[in-house]
């Protein structure tokens, strides 16, 4: 490649990434209506975009890369200090009370795990043990 070329694909690249920003930054709307748009002036553009928005997973996910902490969950601020104050809290101790959640049936999964394997184990060696009456009788 040339250093021409070179700066062509990064000029591409950059007006592509600040588009997909841009779009990210208004939510599946823009998507939707660039796409729609698309379609209306030239075809191959809204297919295209479309099959952008599948293959990127942007119209499947919850929210958007570009959003912040507090707008991934869908609220915006209120413009009242003390609300969002204790909205922030609320969504912290939840999202704590759901990691521990999520930490609680970790371990009980591991513990039935666990216990299937030590069972598995058991078995086993019983069927070891039998194993090895059964040849002493035959021996004998």
């Amino acid at each position: 490649m040339t250093a021409t070329t070179t700066d062509v694909a990064d000029t591409a690249k950059g007006w592509f990434s600040k588009s997909e920003a841009w779009l990210d930054e208004k939510g599946k709307g823009a998507w939707i209506a660039a796409m729609i748009l698309g379609f209306i002036f030239f075809w191959p553009i809204g297919l295209a975009l479309l099959f952008y928005m599948i293959w990127s997973k942007n119209m499947f996910k919850s929210g958007c890369r570009s959003r912040s902490r507090s707008s991934r969950h869908g609220f915006r601020s209120s413009g009242n200090t003390a609300f969002d104050s204790y909205k922030a809290d609320t969504l912290r101790r939840l999202e704590e009370e759901q990691d521990a959640f999520q930490s609680f049936l970790d371990r009980l999964r591991d513990a039935k795990d666990k216990a299937e394997f030590d069972q598995f184990m058991d078995d086993r060696a019983r069927r070891a043990r039998e194993e090895a009456v059964d040849a002493e009788t035959v021996d004998a």
